[in-house]
């Protein structure tokens, strides 16, 4: 993968017809019970998020399943002027909501995360790691763990500043488990108060992601 020349683009009004989600109110949403996704998780259009450049001194690493994140992840590094990159896995979760439900509860129950497929930039220029992710039965989605587990260590010494979607019951326990990871890999680090937005509302949360970096960068 060539890391300077893949950009990505942002266009709000693409990236909100994608997440479908994001049109529905809370009486159709049900708390993205049954939220679908493109079955690549998200790259069935365009090829994985990934901007680097040798003058930023933050960078917004994220998993999306069904959008909503990815415009979150894309919003934040769009006002941060920071770095961007998408996590892939091998094999991505079905379109099919109840299909990666069940997927997902064997992955948690067995401990059997996905594989990765990416290759990771090396993080020495960058202070702060904006680490984004939706909440999987009030925990750390798969994806976020899988990469933690791989290269938590390259993490040491960074600000973590972590921001997710939601389906209504806030941020579980995922803070706790990015905290014990980063610490089985001897991984010291500074965390700032987590961002946490609702699944179906990300394109109306201009001014909540505003105050949170500037709490960030003050």
């Amino acid at each position: 993968m060539d890391f300077k020349n893949k950009l990505f683009s942002f266009n709000l009004e693409e990236d909100i017809a994608r997440a479908k989600q994001l049109q529905r109110d809370e009486h159709l949403w049900q708390h993205g019970r049954g939220t679908a996704s493109d079955g690549q998780d998200t790259n069935a259009h365009c090829q994985p998020t990934c901007h680097l450049t040798t003058a930023a001194d933050s960078i917004v690493i994220y998993y999306s399943r069904s959008g909503s994140t990815e415009l979150l992840a894309h919003s934040i590094a769009s006002i941060i002027k920071g770095d961007i990159l998408e996590i892939v896995i091998q094999n991505p979760y079905d379109t099919n909501y109840q299909k990666t439900l069940e997927r997902a509860n064997y992955e948690r129950v067995n401990q059997n995360y996905p594989l990765l497929k990416m290759k990771m930039p090396n993080l020495d220029q960058y202070q702060t790691i904006y680490l984004g992710y939706p909440v999987w039965a009030m925990t750390l989605s798969h994806p976020m763990t899988a990469f933690l587990n791989t290269y938590g260590s390259k993490l040491h010494q960074k600000t973590i500043a972590p921001f997710m979607t939601q389906g209504g019951y806030g941020a579980g326990d995922s803070i706790d488990k990015i905290k014990e990871i980063l610490y089985q890999k001897h991984s010291n680090n500074n965390f700032v108060n987590p961002l946490v937005i609702d699944g179906n509302k990300v394109n109306q949360a201009h001014n909540q992601i505003e105050r949170w970096l500037s709490s960030i960068r003050k």
